[in-house]
């Protein structure tokens, strides 16, 4: 009969694979809902163990939704080549895949539920909105944003946020329209402001220069013109 040799987790290794379990479960339920019997019971091992590597509940959930954070703030991380608006489509498509694969996870990230503290939530919701800004300024080619591109891309991002959140409460728009939907907001975003100031204007003009017909900014354009024709 062979005997089966269970390897034994080094620290960090352990703490890495309890945030895996906890983030795995987060996927189902909110944080707040899950409980330290039910993370220790997947992870097989005892609930003594699992306050061998984490203090305490929160500190767990902390780890856990720091390494969301982290992944989703990567998810804007795109090569700056080709048009903008597939760039950011492909962008949408990733951060999608996020919020699809951990919907409750999510929800208590950008909501701050109860289980991690607002202090703790704020902060980490803080620097995922900052990834995103610094990476969407960054594939407009723009050092040092005027105030306008600035608001423009943040209200962006928080739209995208924002319909997220809304998304996964019911799932009623398709996910691939709720994708193109938002990347063409954030054209309609710097349209409006570029009828304002001449500075968003010129950059309204780079960046439909390089868009192809066929690509989600010049769809909208399309079905714009048409709707023009029809009234």
């Amino acid at each position: 009969m062979t005997t089966v040799v269970r390897r034994r987790m080094g620290v960090e290794e352990r703490r890495q694979q309890l945030i895996g379990v906890a983030l795995e479960l987060f996927s189902h339920r909110s944080p707040e809902d899950v409980s330290i019997d039910e993370i220790a019971a997947a992870a097989g091992i005892s609930r003594p163990l699992v306050y061998h590597y984490f203090p305490g509940k929160r500190s767990l959930y902390e780890a856990a939704l720091r390494r969301a954070a982290d992944d989703l703030a990567g998810r804007f991380a795109e090569p700056r080549e080709g048009p903008l608006g597939a760039r950011l489509l492909r962008v949408m498509g990733r951060y999608f895949d996020f919020v699809e694969e951990h919907g409750p996870g999510f929800s208590a990230l950008m909501r701050g539920g109860p289980a991690i503290g607002s202090s703790t939530a704020t902060a980490m919701v803080g620097e995922v909105r900052q990834a995103a800004y610094e990476q969407i300024a960054a594939h407009l080619g723009v050092g040092r944003p005027p105030a306008r591109l600035e608001l423009v891309v943040r209200s962006w991002v928080s739209l995208a946020e924002t319909t997220a959140l809304i998304w996964l409460e019911g799932r009623r728009i398709p996910r691939g329209e709720l994708e193109v939907q938002l990347v063409q907001d954030f054209a309609a975003l710097i349209a409006v402001s570029a009828a304002q100031d001449d500075e968003m204007a010129a950059l309204l003009l780079r960046v439909v220069a390089d868009e192809p017909a066929d690509g989600a900014f010049g769809d909208l354009v399309g079905r714009l013109t048409r709707l023009g024709v029809q009234a």
